[in-house]
């Protein structure tokens, strides 16, 4: 059972970096004027993103001082992703397993 639940939170950061990636892609696209935004379908898929991007990416917005026009906070929330959050369950997933928790 627990690694059922670990399986799955695993898969779900995998599913949060790759959406995550997307919206920093589409972000670029758009702001290049590759991607219309007056397409509704274009518009849709931009909200779509920011909804789900936006709560992890504001607190470190106001934490990270302003680079001009670039945002590193996409860049710095995959790194706590990749370095913080995925060793962190990776040791307590091997915690519970060798410390026998049912």
């Amino acid at each position: 059972m627990i690694t059922l639940v670990f399986t799955l939170l695993f898969e779900l950061i995998r599913l949060y970096t790759w959406v995550l990636v997307i919206s920093c892609v589409f972000s670029f696209l758009y702001g290049f004027g590759v991607l219309d935004p007056r397409n509704r379908i274009v518009w849709n898929i931009g909200n779509f993103l920011n909804r789900l991007t936006e709560p992890a990416l504001q607190p470190i917005r106001r934490i990270l001082p302003a680079m001009g026009n670039m945002d590193f906070s996409p860049l710095v929330l995959l790194l706590l992703i990749q370095y913080v959050l995925t060793p962190l369950l990776r040791q307590l997933y091997f915690a519970l397993i060798i410390g026998g928790v049912p």
